[in-house]
């Protein structure tokens, strides 16, 4: 009998909110993973009941043939243990690395039959609390099956130091606290998105936006925020040196589109500077798909400058690429891999700080957007390569063209999502045929996790002993004979059962002692023996059972 390939994860990947690098970056990942449905089932273990029922709505109406055919099972996250012992996952997946990842391998490791490989993807790795999140990675509990995906060699140096780090901090040994297996595969995009440019194609977008058609327009898509991704300053200042240097102000434009903060005024500083200098520019905030798809395809140069570790890999560098506009990039964080210099675009040189004294004593007081704007700060594009770069493209229509076309066929070849898909399926094969002890894996308790029971068991007066004499009480009796109902409440249902308490309530007709109860209910009603000590406890404070000593 064909045994069934089962992926499983903790997230939906299809998240509500603003258009965010790392939600497209999810949507795709799961609509390419179920478009080319390597697996026979996928579950999600979900512990919100709103978000199982729009994820829900959602996968009907993407994928009818799956779900038609029950082969995308949505359950309770609280029914997690049950389903990992009972079924044999192939994978489980995080949308994110720091998102639970730790706390799904120690649950593996207590209860499923075989060692399955979980692995989880880095997006930004610059906030204060994640030092904290990578020190859970760190655990005896850590086998050659688990491993975080970093999508850029940047990324992968940043995690591998993160770990040193760490190491060094708490005096950490590899061999006691091994770490997650580091492996490389970028994001993807969807080549469907981006049309092969044409000269008519980019006369009707420009006619369509209200954008000029003479103009070389250079266009940055992303968050417009001078404290998030990038400081825009630097590129308004080297269009400045270019049209210091003569260039025809008339024959330029700046377009700027991404998601605006509500109330930020950011923009209009950057319209007002904009005017100063001469420069046309057009901006459109938090566009729609449709309206984006046309802003690529409406300019002739796309430029990123990225200037904060907030930014792990740039997504917007491939859609321009597909797009088959050349790209000007900070020469910066994952941009290093999507841009091949001098080939598809330019990659501008930056300055940065080897310390942050700082930043680093602040960032643990201060929220988030105040200590990245200090870290970003302490960066440089270099305005000068910036100016030369976008100034060259503006006066060399054959070199654009020349480096749209090379990198739309880079982007296609390798970074589309069923490449991208196709390489994380073989990932997950490779892991799970490496050997693994699991002896130690489930002998391991995880240091950051607490145990309730040994933390707080003094606070009761007394604790279940095997010993303790228990009988069924009036309520009891009454709920057996049928007078009488008990209240389970709403997500306690697969630890609380009407079947079991009534196997229970009949061995306790006779006083009883608390250890023969686990033991005939785990005969009688198949319960574990934690589940059964956890239904007496629940049984007394119901008045089911009361002591009889």
């Amino acid at each position: 009998m064909k045994t069934k390939r089962l992926w499983g994860t903790l997230d939906p990947f299809l998240e509500p909110g603003p258009i965010l690098g790392r939600r497209v970056a999810n949507a795709q990942f799961l609509r390419f993973l179920l478009e080319a449905d390597p697996y026979d089932e996928y579950h999600f273990f979900l512990a919100d009941r709103g978000l199982r029922e729009g994820l829900a709505a959602q996968l009907e109406r993407l994928f009818p043939d799956l779900w038609g055919a029950g082969r995308l099972v949505l359950s309770d996250r609280r029914r997690l243990p049950e389903a990992v012992a009972a079924s044999d996952f192939h994978c489980f997946h995080q949308s994110d690395c720091i998102l639970r990842q730790p706390s799904l391998a120690r649950l593996r490791n207590a209860v499923s039959r075989r060692i399955f490989p979980i692995t989880g993807t880095t997006h930004s790795l610059s906030y204060v609390d994640y030092p904290a999140r990578f020190l859970s990675h760190l655990w005896p509990g850590t086998t050659a099956r688990d491993c975080i995906i970093c999508t850029s060699r940047c990324g992968l140096e940043a995690v591998s130091r993160q770990f040193e780090a760490l190491r060094d901090g708490f005096g950490l040994d590899k061999e006691r606290f091994p770490a997650p297996r580091l492996e490389r595969i970028p994001l993807g995009l969807d080549p469907d998105e981006f049309v092969e440019p044409s000269r008519q194609g980019r006369e009707e977008a420009r006619l369509a936006l209200g954008l000029p058609q003479g103009s070389v327009l250079t266009l940055v898509f992303g968050r417009i925020a001078h404290y998030s991704k990038m400081d825009l300053l630097p590129l308004l200042r080297a269009f400045q040196r270019i049209f210091g240097q003569g260039a025809d102000r008339n024959g330029m434009g700046l377009v700027l589109a991404g998601w605006v903060d509500e109330d930020d005024d950011f923009p209009q500083t950057l319209r007002r500077l904009a005017a100063n200098i001469g420069l046309s520019l057009f901006l459109f905030e938090r566009p729609d798909p449709e309206r984006k798809a046309a802003l690529f395809e409406a300019c002739d140069i796309f430029a990123s400058i990225a200037d904060n570790p907030q930014e792990t890999f740039g997504l917007t560098l491939l859609e321009a690429a597909a797009a088959g506009l050349p790209v000007v990039a900070s020469d910066y964080d994952g941009y290093k891999d999507l841009v091949e210099h001098g080939t598809t675009g330019w990659l501008v040189p930056t300055t940065g700080l080897a310390a942050t004294p700082e930043a680093d004593l602040l960032a643990p007081l201060l929220p988030d957007n105040q200590y990245h704007l200090l870290l970003s700060q302490g960066l440089a594009v270099d305005t000068g390569g910036l100016a030369e770069a976008i100034g060259g493209l503006t006066a060399q229509p054959r070199l654009r063209l020349d480096m749209g076309r090379a990198g739309r066929k880079r982007v296609l070849e390798q970074f589309s999502w069923t490449e991208v898909i196709r390489r994380h399926v073989a990932l997950w094969d490779e892991l799970n045929a490496l050997p693994v002890d699991e002896e130690r894996a489930r002998a391991a308790r995880h240091p950051l996790h607490p145990e309730f029971g040994g933390l707080f068991g003094h606070y009761p007066t007394r604790t279940l002993e095997p010993g303790t004499l228990l009988t069924a009480g009036r309520t009891g009796q009454a709920f057996y004979r049928g007078q009488d109902f008990p209240l389970i409440y709403a997500g306690l249902e697969n630890l609380v059962e009407e079947a079991a308490l009534k196997t229970l309530v009949f061995l306790a007709r006779k006083p009883v002692t608390a250890g023969e109860l686990e033991r005939r209910l785990g005969e009688n009603a198949g319960l574990s023996s934690d589940r059964a000590r956890f239904l007496l406890v629940w049984a007394l404070k119901h008045d089911l059972l009361e002591n009889a000593a």
